[in-house]
């Protein structure tokens, strides 16, 4: 192999791998570049199911992230590079989003049969309840 396939070889390589914090930034996971760094550092990527420690880590085409936010867990296979930073729908076409739906929280809307006091108190009815708080205890 010559000097300028070798120089070819590893050109074709630097344009099917990014480093992850660079990726995560073009792909608009985070906000700026230090954040995505501190995102790899903080062990919270996996990478095709392990831990990332280094923010320096090259990702490829095909490459499953697994990225724990605050409040969601992100699921994202690669599917593209860029050189720079674009637009929002630019950066979707960076990844194909396996994330799962998310999850239903516990609460929920009024119970069925229950419905909201349509109106104020009555005069009578704010009296039965000032008498409530003062003596919660008294059968009245």
């Amino acid at each position: 192999m010559s000097p300028t396939d070798a120089d070819t070889a590893a050109a074709g390589d630097a344009r099917n791998r990014q480093r992850i914090d660079k990726w995560m930034w073009h792909a608009r996971v985070v906000r700026t570049r230090t954040l995505a760094k501190r995102l790899a550092l903080s062990g919270k990527v996996r990478l095709n199911r392990e831990r990332v420690t280094d923010a320096s880590r090259p990702v490829k085409i095909g490459d499953v992230l697994t990225i724990a936010l605050d409040r969601r867990v992100l699921v994202l296979r690669i599917a593209g590079f860029t050189e720079r930073r674009g637009s929002a729908t630019l950066a979707a076409g960076l990844y194909e989003d396996l994330s799962p739906p998310p999850a239903q929280s516990g609460v929920s809307g009024p119970e069925e049969g229950t419905q909201p006091p349509s109106r104020r108190p009555t005069k009578k009815q704010r009296r039965q309840l000032n008498a409530l708080r003062q003596n919660p205890f008294e059968d009245g």
